[in-house]
């Protein structure tokens, strides 16, 4: 077959498969397999018999359900290559909405940034960047997903440092330094919601989705464990989910923080939430 037959195939047995983005996905496989983009191929000239093999091997795992992105091996998030596969959980563009509200609502020139439940780095390290910051913590209690975060410290030339371990553990929180940014995309689905996932989610982690019977676990105890360890000014930053931005305001609120919004993504969802730790005022203990 030719190349442009034998990528017409693949859309065509992706739309079969219910595949809404199967010309995207086909293309992407189709560089992963021969190494180039189409668009830059012949499409009259023979197909390499070998990537060929390959190609429809990606285009069958895709066809079960398996996400892109694992079998890419890499995605970009703001701009960033992000190193992913089996036992991380996939950057997305909900998140980019935190990142870009942390960004807009910092108060700190070259902040220390602590990161948590950081998963593949990816807020970590973008972070980082655009912030110019002192220095970035990322903590991490999946040894998976922690050689994820180390491949993409390197990968990027970052200078974030890594530490494996439950970012609720008294030792863990002990070691970190005072910070000028706490932010976190916590486990935050339901029960309900696990049981409802989609075919692809149900690849990833399970450790970083399920979020406790309403979800909101973690968000309680992270804002009990870490709204001492803020300086003065410090940002709490959390991404949440579609229906979750008043009760994780509320419990911001109920915990002393100061100037608690949230904020949209790019489908007018509530997708992060921020607080202010203001010394002086009243930090509840809950």
């Amino acid at each position: 077959m030719v190349n442009k037959d034998i990528l017409e195939s693949a859309v065509k047995a992706l739309e079969d498969c219910g595949n809404d983005n199967a010309r995207f996905d086909a293309a992407q496989l189709f560089e992963k397999a021969f190494g180039v983009k189409y668009e830059l191929t012949c499409k009259s000239a023979p197909a390499d018999e070998k990537a060929a093999g390959l190609f429809n091997e990606y285009i069958t795992k895709r066809c079960e359900g398996y996400p892109l992105q694992y079998i890419l091996g890499e995605w970009e998030f703001y701009g960033l290559p992000v190193k992913v596969g089996e036992g991380v959980l996939i950057p997305r563009q909900d998140t980019e909405t935190l990142v870009e509200t942390v960004i807009r609502k910092n108060r700190t020139p070259d902040p220390l940034i602590i990161d948590l439940c950081s998963g593949s780095g990816c807020i970590s390290l973008a972070l980082e960047k655009e912030l110019s910051a002192k220095e970035v913590h990322a903590v991490e209690i999946s040894e998976k997903a922690a050689g994820y975060l180390r491949e993409n410290i390197t990968l990027n030339r970052s200078n974030v440092r890594l530490t494996v371990g439950d970012c609720l553990d008294s030792e863990v929180i002990s070691h970190l330094p005072k910070a000028d940014i706490i932010v976190c995309n916590p486990p935050y689905l339901t029960k309900q919601d696990m049981e409802q996932l989609q075919k692809e989610v149900t690849h990833e982690p399970a450790q970083a989705l399920f979020g406790g019977e309403d979800g909101l676990d973690f968000y309680r105890d992270i804002t009990r464990a870490y709204k001492t360890r803020l300086n003065n000014n410090g940002m709490l930053a959390f991404e949440v989910g579609h229906t979750q931005a008043e009760e994780v305001m509320e419990i911001l609120i109920q915990a002393g923080f100061e100037d608690v919004r949230s904020f949209v993504d790019y489908c007018g969802i509530k997708r992060a939430v921020i607080g202010f730790y203001v010394e002086g005022t009243n930090v509840k203990v809950y």
